[in-house]
């Protein structure tokens, strides 16, 4: 199975980014394989944006993950408990 991870370019620095994936979490990602500024948003796999994303579609799927993540979250607490 493959996981893209959708996330907001803050910094462009030659072939590689700084994106933000929400919840405090950024990386350095190779922006090679596609045209990108700062500010717009990129599915990022394996650590290469592999497109480029409008705002409204990577944010509906950034509120998809964060629902992912809440689910995980409580299905672990129930079993903590």
């Amino acid at each position: 199975m493959c996981l893209a991870i959708p996330g907001r370019v803050v910094e462009l620095a030659q072939d590689h980014a700084k994106v933000d994936f929400g919840a405090g979490t950024s990386r350095q990602v190779n922006v090679s394989l596609v045209d990108v500024e700062v500010g717009q948003y990129v599915i990022v796999h394996a650590g290469f944006a592999i497109q480029v994303l409008d705002q409204a579609d990577a944010e509906r799927s950034m509120n998809l993950w964060q629902d992912i993540l809440g689910l995980e979250k409580e299905k672990e607490a129930k079993q903590e408990a």
